[in-house]
């Protein structure tokens, strides 16, 4: 049974991290699948927040990837990201996005599919539902108000209580509501949305693709580091919501230790001014390396000794970091910073793949990767049982063929509201 899928959000392919990477794929697996799969999306931006060389001075363009129509329009794009200059992005992003959802109403699809954030992604995809009578389903990778007012992005109180309303009536709005943890679910059932309009829809990763390799098949020599080099790998976005500094300040008091080196790999808003701190620290034990090509990911995972799953506190359980999946394929030692009770740390415990730690703690990160450091030998248990987990529940396949069942079974249902 062929659907007709129409797929809007601001992240997508060829971007290689966050929620751009998972979409993609998604859309991928739907369209392997036979399905028509449209998608309206910005111009490749993120993490560097620049358009990527190859789309410069492009604005309204039709490209077919995968087999995937996409549709790029133009979005402002700030030199400094902030809580205003942000809203301003992403409703530059609605507005020019007209373009193509004005025709769009005009057509038949068997669903449309919001990814959140931004949560201005869910605007035209309810109207669609009203206006067309079809399903939205609103996924949402990043509960976007509670981390901003957790985070203390947005100040002004009467502005965050207009998103919130803005959010809920969305929610309400929407056919069904997915998200990638339980963590998540629970905070969207506080939000008042009935438990039997959530979908639970992890972030997966590709176990066939990312897989244990050794150190020899690393990049290790590649970056011109020795076999005998022990590396704490951070790749990834480098963004506010991470909390880097306090990796910059562990790395000071490790600076002594010899083969030891602390490599940060990928782009983000807090890359500059983490660079800059490090040089005016001096520390030649930390090195920054530019993201890498997806198909070199399983390479420079094989590379860490341990790996920093790092967020601050008030971000536990409002961001699930995608980053973990493809550290638990690789079978990697994962040192991940989330507080008792939060998903994270109720997953990562449970299940013993990996070690958690206090967010936002320099002396409790600092025993803990010593104690990674000192223990390698020791904790080769907690790599296989990661490498285990991810087979058993973050395959790709598995995951995504029950997102296909629900768009298959919404078809046939009668929307209403």
């Amino acid at each position: 049974m062929q659907l007709k899928l129409l797929v809007y959000g601001i992240n997508y392919h060829p971007e290689l991290t966050g929620i751009g990477k998972f979409t993609g794929e998604m859309c991928d697996w739907l369209a392997e699948r036979g399905h028509e799969v449209n998608v309206i999306t910005a111009l490749p931006y993120y993490p560097k927040w620049k358009v990527y060389e190859e789309y410069k001075n492009r604005n309204f363009i039709k490209e077919v990837i995968n087999g995937v129509n996409v549709y790029r329009v133009p979005l402002y794009l700030p030199k400094k990201v902030t809580a205003k200059t942000r809203i301003l992005h992403e409703l530059s992003f609605n507005f020019n996005a007209l373009r193509y959802w004005i025709p769009a109403f005009f057509k038949s699809y068997d669903a449309v599919i919001g990814i959140c954030s931004p949560l201005q992604v869910g605007i035209f995809p309810s109207l669609y539902k009203l206006v067309r009578n079809k399903p939205f389903i609103f996924h949402i990778q990043d509960l976007q108000v509670d981390a901003a007012k957790k985070l203390g992005l947005i100040k002004n109180k009467k502005l965050l209580s207009a998103i919130e309303r803005a959010e809920k009536f969305l929610f309400e709005k929407a056919t069904v509501v997915s998200t990638i943890s339980e963590g998540m679910k629970k905070k969207i059932l506080e939000k008042g949305i009935p438990e039997n309009k959530i979908f639970l829809l992890p972030n997966w990763v590709d176990t066939k693709f990312i897989k244990p390799l050794s150190k020899e098949e690393s990049l290790k020599k590649e970056f011109a580091f020795k076999d005998t080099d022990k590396i704490i790998l951070y790749s990834g976005n480098i963004g506010e919501k991470q909390g880097l500094e306090i990796v910059i300040d562990v790395a000071e008091r490790l600076k002594e230790r010899k083969a030891v080196y602390f490599v940060f790999c990928g782009e983000g808003a807090a890359k500059e001014r983490l660079v800059k701190l490090a040089e005016e620290k001096r520390l030649s034990n930390i090195k920054f390396f530019p993201l890498q090509p997806y198909e070199k990911l399983p390479r420079l995972l094989a590379m860490g000794d341990v790996h920093l799953v790092v967020q601050k506190r008030a971000a536990s359980d409002l961001v699930m970091p995608s980053k973990l999946t493809g550290i638990l394929a690789a079978g990697g030692l994962a040192v991940v910073t989330a507080d008792e009770g939060t998903s994270l740390y109720d997953v990562v415990k449970k299940n013993q793949i990996g070690i958690v730690t206090k967010p936002e703690d320099l002396e409790a990160l600092y025993e803990t990767i010593v104690y990674c450091l000192d223990n390698l030998g020791q904790l080769e248990g907690i790599k296989s049982r990661a490498r285990q987990y991810a087979e058993d529940n973050l395959n790709k396949d598995s995951i995504l063929k029950r997102f296909e069942d629900l768009l298959g079974n919404l078809r046939w249902m009668r929307v209403e509201g």
